[in-house]
Parts: structure tokens; sequence; C-alpha cells
């Protein structure tokens, strides 16, 4: 009898979660489109945890896919993937920046939500035959630090100490 509660319990709290983030969305939406897997990263559950614990740069959440072995992108295939990256946009996340590079065949895609005290970042890198998507979930002052002096962005990897 315990057993089934607790089925009935851990189903419902699934479900009134919300289901997926927006991240695994896109990881989930990439891996059928482009029918592959996303590659295994050493821990990276580690890396996750260290982030949610020290705050590196005022960052709180840290999610990274990685996929190998995509179909090359083309000049056609790049409409198609503005369409299927425009169609990932959701209530709460919602893209901000595209960037395409015809030379070297790559497209970049910046998604953001949740502005508060902090914002949710999705940046999704594509190459030729392989693509990134890394979501980051940052306070909000850092993040407009960042974009007033970017020239200080890189060096602001360090434990944040709320200045």
């Amino acid at each position: 009898m315990n057993a089934k509660f607790l089925v009935v319990f851990l189903a419902g709290y699934s479900l009134a979660a919300g289901g997926d983030s927006e991240f695994d969305h896109v990881v989930k939406a990439i891996e059928t489109h482009y029918g592959t897997k996303r590659t295994h990263i050493p821990f990276m559950g580690l890396a996750s945890f260290a982030v949610k614990v020290a705050h590196p740069a005022g960052t709180s959440e840290l999610k990274l896919a990685v996929f190998e072995d995509l179909k090359t992108l083309g000049d056609r295939d790049q409409t198609e993937l503005d369409e299927f990256m425009r169609s990932l946009s959701t209530r709460d996340l919602r893209p901000i920046i595209r960037v395409r590079s015809r030379r070297q065949d790559e497209a970049t895609y910046i998604f953001a939500g949740d502005f508060g005290k902090s914002a949710r970042l999705l940046v999704a890198t594509f190459q030729p035959s392989e693509a990134t998507v890394v979501e980051l979930k940052v306070d909000i002052n850092t993040l407009l630090s960042w974009i007033n002096h970017p020239d200080d962005a890189g060096r602001s990897w360090r434990v944040s100490d709320g200045r």
C-alpha cells in the first residue's frame, strides 16, 4: 500500500513541477531532429554541483550538452536550422541573438529568460559536425556588468564575493 502511494505521489509531483526544463527540451529536440545522442562528459555532475555551491562569476547553475557526428549544415540547411531553433522558444525562454558564419558554416543562438534576481541564458552553437548547448543561471547584476564591460567578462570567472 505504501509503495502505491509513493508512486502516485511522485508521479503527481513530477507533473506539478512542470516536467522538463528548457535545457532538456532543447537537448531532446536536437537528439530527435538530428538522430543523435549527446556525448557523455565525465564529472559533469560534479562540475554542476561545484557551480551550485561556489557561484563562480555569479553563476548558480550550469548545464552542458555536446553532440558529435551531426550532418553538415551547409547554406541551405541554415534556414532550416533557424526555423528549428526558433521553434524551441518557450514562454520562459526567448531567442535574443542569432549569429551565422557562412564562411565557417557555424551558427550560434542565445536564448534568455527568468529575469528577476537572476537570468537564465541558453547558448546553442552549431558547427559542421557538432553542436554544444550550455545553460547558465546567472546573477542579473553580474550579467549587466558583463554587458556594460565585455572586456572584463572573462576576468570575472572567480568565486563571487557578492560585490
